[in-house]
């Protein structure tokens, strides 16, 4: 199913401005040139870690463009390396995808292709393009060369076809040990491009495949793999980030050299298990990756994050997997956003977080609904008010969106206020309450502090005060002005809650920087994570799982992915309302 049929949101219409970049343009040409009557792409991940913030960029590009020009795009897990995969990945990925707003036109995996690839190999055996090497790995790298120096032969470059057509069979067959013998590519050791001197296609590795069992004693190389599952797949535009452009040269060396096209007996395994075959000579184009600043993105470095317990898990909200940040509240919406405004150039760079927190305080701006809560609770006594005293305040669910709707918010004699909205002896400039002052109660009038209670160690534990009831919603009085305005819940109906104040991970915004014999873990925010327990009015109360709201005056928050429950809340903290970092850096 394409990605704009299954979502029609997605899909381009009258009022949704043309996009324009590079890679857009490329596309517009060939359809227009008639060089492709259709458009397809692919997402091809690794199954081996979860996906994460850089990936949606990859993600919204390879989709967005196929849905934009009417074509499709496939999922491939590039399934090459099993000893570093796990079926626990393949589901993350597929359900990252999805959450953002995305489905595949058909789900590949590169294993789906190992006989294709192993007859292809042969068939380079057979032209004199490939050939068996025994040189250990160390005694490949000083063969190689350097940017400044040309490689040498193998010793076994000149193997005869038969030779090494007999070598790699029992390779195939399982005969040598890892590390034993490697396919190499025969190209040109003095190339100035080191990825085209001689390089790998195939190697050893007596290794269980999640999908093929032991059936394969041999993996093909990445590079190999890659360039020949989009042929077979009928890519039509191989979008990739910066890093591959060297590995171009190669990429297209295989695609030609193997030929898929005018070879039909390669692609039988397929054509005998039923399976699409649409051979193309696919066009790499390569764009920046998403980088951001206060981050890491490195996989080792999240895994040593999680192994170590530094963090909770690969969906721990301060991680900047797409699992972690989905968990943190931030939204398909909020990403999509965030991918337009840094749109898609051939320079990279490395950008501040602000534009992600940005991205996300926007479209919760925009569509999140607003909701009463307090998470360092003082409670606040109207003495003049009846014991019991109860009535329902009517608040709009979103002062922009009158569709929204409208929710009764109790009241009672008895409030809880943010322990901040009081201050013995107020600074200057204070608007809040204060003995002897006014502020006006958010939806219920203006409220003067009257006396604050003590405990033994001095410290302020309650208030009373007086509600002025001139000036209660509706009535003349309730214009009357006063400094401040503060929010609160009613005591007698608020909802305990566990609330997440989540932050970012680190202190400085280069953690990679290893100046000082520090490391990326020397600069983890102790405060990145602190739990506190509030209060927020029923209806927050009674959200769904992965349901955000702006609390008002504190951030943004949404019930948690997992662990929330309507008698038993739990809310993380999104983003603040405002960036609190700024010039911290």
């Amino acid at each position: 199913m394409s990605d704009s049929a299954s979502n029609p949101a997605l899909a381009a219409d009258d009022n949704t401005p043309e996009k324009r970049d590079f890679i857009r343009s490329i596309v517009r040409e060939d359809l227009a040139s008639g060089r492709h009557a259709a458009i397809r792409t692919r997402f091809p991940p690794e199954p081996n870690g979860y996906l994460h913030i850089g990936h949606a960029k990859a993600i919204c590009l390879d989709f967005g463009i196929a849905a934009e020009f009417g074509g499709n795009c496939n999922l491939r897990l590039d399934d090459t390396n099993p000893a570093k995969e796990d079926p626990e990945y393949v589901r993350a990925i597929q359900d990252d995808v999805r959450w953002l707003g995305f489905d595949w036109h058909s789900l590949r995996h590169a294993s789906d292709y190992f006989e294709v690839f192993y007859l292809a190999a042969e068939k380079l055996i057979r032209q004199g393009d490939a050939f068996v090497c025994d040189l250990s790995a160390d005694d490949v790298r000083a063969y190689r060369g350097s940017l400044t120096e040309p490689g040498r032969n193998s010793p076994y470059r000149e193997r005869s076809p038969e030779e090494n057509l007999d070598l790699f069979r029992r390779m195939r067959a399982g005969e040598f040990v890892d590390g034993a013998r490697t396919l190499r590519a025969k190209i040109d050791m003095a190339s100035g491009n080191i990825n085209l001197r001689d390089p790998a296609l195939y190697r050893i590795k007596h290794v269980e495949h999640q999908n093929t069992g032991s059936e394969w004693p041999i993996y093909p190389m990445y590079d190999y793999a890659h360039s020949l599952s989009d042929a077979v797949e009928g890519i039509t535009h191989s979008l990739c980030t910066l890093e591959f452009e060297d590995h171009r040269p190669l990429y297209d060396w295989c695609v030609d050299k193997v030929d898929l096209a005018h070879s039909p007996e390669l692609v039988q395994p397929l054509t005998d298990r039923g399976l699409p075959f649409e051979a193309a000579k696919p066009r790499q184009i390569e764009f920046s990756r998403l980088n951001f600043n206060w981050l890491v993105m490195s996989k080792r470095k999240l895994l040593q994050l999680v192994e170590s317990g530094r963090v909770h898990g690969w969906d721990d909200p301060r991680m900047p997997t797409l699992q972690g940040i989905r968990r943190r509240g931030y939204t398909p919406s909020a990403l999509r956003l965030m991918v337009d405004r840094v749109g898609i150039s051939k320079q990279n760079s490395l950008l501040d977080i602000s534009i992600l927190e940005g991205a996300l305080r926007d479209d919760l701006d925009a569509h999140a609904p607003r909701r009463m809560a307090v998470i360092d609770p003082l409670k606040l006594v109207l003495t003049n008010l009846d014991a019991t005293h109860e009535e329902a305040l009517v608040f709009a669910n979103h002062p922009k969106d009158e569709a929204a709707g409208s929710r009764g918010v109790p009241f009672s004699r008895e409030l809880w206020i943010e322990r901040e909205d009081f201050a013995e002896v107020p600074p200057p400039g204070f608007k809040r309450l204060t003995v002897g002052f006014e502020v006006r109660l958010r939806g219920a009038g203006i409220i003067r502090c009257d006396e604050a209670i003590k405990d033994a160690d001095g410290r302020v534990v309650e208030l009373h005060g007086t509600l002025d009831p001139e000036s209660r919603p509706g009535m003349e009085g309730a214009n009357r002005k006063v400094k401040g305005t503060i929010h609160w819940v009613s005591a007698t109906h608020g909802v305990p809650a566990e609330i997440r104040l989540y932050d970012r991970l680190f202190t400085v915004a280069d953690p990679d920087n290893d100046e000082g014999g520090k490391t990326y873990v020397d600069y983890l925010n102790p405060d990145s994570r602190k739990v506190v327990t509030g209060y927020v009015e029923p209806a927050a109360a009674q959200a769904a799982n992965e349901q955000g709201f702006q609390f008002e005056r504190l951030g943004y928050f949404v019930a948690d992915r997992y662990d929330h429950k309507a008698d038993a809340p739990v809310f993380n903290r999104s983003v603040t309302l405002r960036d609190t970092w700024a010039g911290k850096a």
